[in-house]
């Protein structure tokens, strides 16, 4: 196994009580429904690829919440979220998730029955009126868990999106999209490849195109090397243009990084300058684009490969107006480096935490 392919839940916050799995919900839920909504706004990306990054979002946003659940009233198990540049739940946290529904029907059998509970609830609380037992909030919550959680909804270290033939062939005849879950950086990233096909029929090489994804673009790296990988494995296949998105980090009260970022907005909520919610989210966007061929030889699968032209990266920060101005104050210096002024997004609602 690769050295970056190994994952410990060292270097972890805890998450150790019912009410910061609620108040840490709320806040990444509402994060990642505002940054749609300006997205969509400003246009940083276009409306299909707003779209994809819709759903790939909604996958996330599920997946934290069947954390929330099963870790509500869990005394002996905590999640843990990643300390470094990130903002985002360990990656073993969706691990776990996941392998826990494998083995769905062993753990329901292992828990009381549904009207079993209800009824040992109601002479609780009406006959005895005292609180209902720790344990056994623990055995609700978990039947609710494994009873109502989709595995296939559950974000997964690499998620296949499908291939979308374009109207407007300006960039390349189809889009098809990606996103993974980088073990190193413990964050998502959404990827956007446009190209054009030169065979008789796209579906006979469907699979093929979604293994060489897999295989060469399931982790963070220098993206004139993905295009190139992938472009090498597909001889039918012309990409003309790859984006890729980094989705992170959040900075917020969670995060321990030492992002200036985040260190200032820890620092100024310790000083009760701003509010315990208060967040922002730092969004990359990375784009190699096809300038011509170059014939090679050495290659006998493909004898024409793409010669990749590296756009400047993209750098946005998405925050509500009182962070604004802390970071113009404590970090001007890094928000002068802003592909654009930050774009201002609403606090997080005080009535829902």
């Amino acid at each position: 196994m690769p050295i970056n392919q190994i994952v410990t839940p060292l270097d972890a916050a805890v998450l150790d009580s019912k009410e910061q799995y609620s108040f840490y919900f709320k806040i990444v839920d509402h994060v990642l429904k505002e940054l749609l909504a300006s997205l969509r706004k400003h246009y940083i990306c276009t409306n299909q690829e707003t779209v994809f990054l819709k759903q790939y979002c909604e996958l996330l946003i599920y997946s934290i919440e069947a954390m929330r659940v099963k870790y509500m009233y869990d005394e002996e198990e905590n999640m843990k979220i990643d300390l470094t540049e990130s903002g985002f739940p360990n990656y073993l946290e969706f691990r776990y998730l996941y392998n826990d529904l494998l083995l769905r029907n062993e753990h329901i059998a292992k828990l009381p029955q549904v009207n079993e509970l209800k009824t040992k609830f109601l002479d609780v609380l009406l006959k005895e009126k005292r609180h209902v037992a720790q344990e056994e909030l623990h055995q609700a919550a978990s039947i609710i868990y494994y009873t109502s959680v989709n595995q296939d909804q559950i974000f997964r270290r690499f998620i296949q999106g499908k291939i979308l033939k374009m109207d407007d062939t300006t960039d390349g005849e189809y889009l098809v999209s990606w996103c993974f879950y980088d073990l190193t950086f413990n964050r998502p990233f959404v990827c956007f490849m446009y190209f054009d096909f030169f065979g008789k029929k796209l579906e006979d090489h469907v699979d093929d195109i979604y293994d060489a994804l897999r295989n060469s673009g399931d982790r963070h790296m220098d993206l004139d090397g993905m295009a190139f990988a992938i472009d090498k494995k597909l001889p039918k296949i012309a990409p003309r243009k790859i984006r890729r998105i980094d989705l992170g980090p959040v900075h917020n009260v969670f995060a321990k990084d030492e992002n200036l970022i985040t260190h200032s907005i820890l620092e100024a909520i310790g000083k009760k300058d701003i509010d315990l919610t208060s967040y922002a989210v730092s969004f990359k966007i990375d784009e190699v684009q096809s300038k011509g061929t170059l014939k090679d030889r050495e290659f006998l699968t493909k004898e024409y490969m793409q010669i990749w032209g590296i756009k400047r990266p993209e750098n946005y920060l998405f925050t509500t107006h009182r962070v604004m101005q802390l970071l113009y104050t404590k970090v001007p210096e890094l928000m002068d480096k802003l592909s654009a002024s930050p774009f201002e997004m609403a606090e997080v609602p005080t009535n829902s935490i």
